[in-house]
């Protein structure tokens, strides 16, 4: 079973402006409760207790209780894939890992700790309707991932439905059993001694997002398993989202 979450708070979130610039927005509140308030009961209520967060320009903002704390001292150099690769020795025994900007319903998490291969992502298949009205959010900022016999086979920014495979949208969750994180943080590490210019979608490794390596382990044929989830969910990453979400979980 795995015991271990890692929650990423280690962004600038500048598209929030004002409201995130002493604060980071998992601190912020909807409806009363902190967006990562809710992740970690909704964890431990699931048998998880140990929770690492991952922080970075607002470190001393975080002060919950029972909760390890790894400050990625260089956010400013790379991106989600590099903050996760702080709490790197905190992933040997596997590990499920979500955004701090994401507010769900807790039966999401259970579906996500109900999967039983080596990596899981979660990925929401009626992705489109949640980009409706969305102004600020735009549909090809979506995440998506192309669903091919119950594997992901590729993924990137925007891709239009295909009768090649199902599109669905990458949910920032993903679970890894031991040998799943063995065998991602290896990847990682080789690629940090070997990789050089384009990684993926990206400029540069450093500038990497979860979704890059997802297709590098994809193309070495590695097995990436879709967890199709039901039940809302909503990342936040503008004020028109954060608006939008605190309707929609009232």
């Amino acid at each position: 079973m795995i015991m271990n979450a890692i929650i990423i708070a280690a962004g600038s979130s500048s598209r929030l402006g004002k409201l995130t610039e002493a604060l980071p927005k998992g601190l912020l509140e909807i409806n009363g409760q902190m967006i990562i308030q809710r992740q970690i009961e909704f964890l431990r209520a699931s048998g998880i207790n140990d929770i690492v967060i991952v922080t970075g320009p607002h470190a001393h903002c975080f002060d919950f209780k029972d909760v390890i704390y790894v400050q990625d001292h260089n956010f400013e150099q790379h991106d989600v894939l590099g903050s996760l690769m702080a709490a790197r020795n905190y992933m040997n025994d596997g590990f499920i890992m979500l955004y701090s900007d994401i507010i769900f319903d807790e039966s999401i998490i259970k579906s996500v700790l109900n999967f039983k291969g080596n990596i899981g992502v979660a990925v929401d298949m009626d992705w489109e309707k949640k980009y409706e009205n969305r102004t600020e959010h735009p549909i090809t900022d979506a995440d998506n991932v192309l669903i091919k016999s119950g594997k992901i086979v590729h993924t990137k920014k925007f891709i239009p439905k295909t009768n090649s495979g199902k599109v669905g949208e990458f949910m920032p969750i993903m679970i890894l059993s031991s040998k799943g994180a063995n065998t991602f943080v290896k990847t990682f590490e080789k690629l940090e001694k070997t990789h050089k210019g384009k990684f993926h979608e990206m400029p540069s490794l450093k500038k990497a997002v979860l979704t890059d390596m997802f297709q590098e382990l994809i193309d070495l044929k590695i097995i990436i398993s879709p967890i199709i989830i039901s039940g809302k969910w909503y990342e936040i990453d503008t004020p028109q989202d954060l608006e939008i979400a605190r309707k929609k979980f009232n």
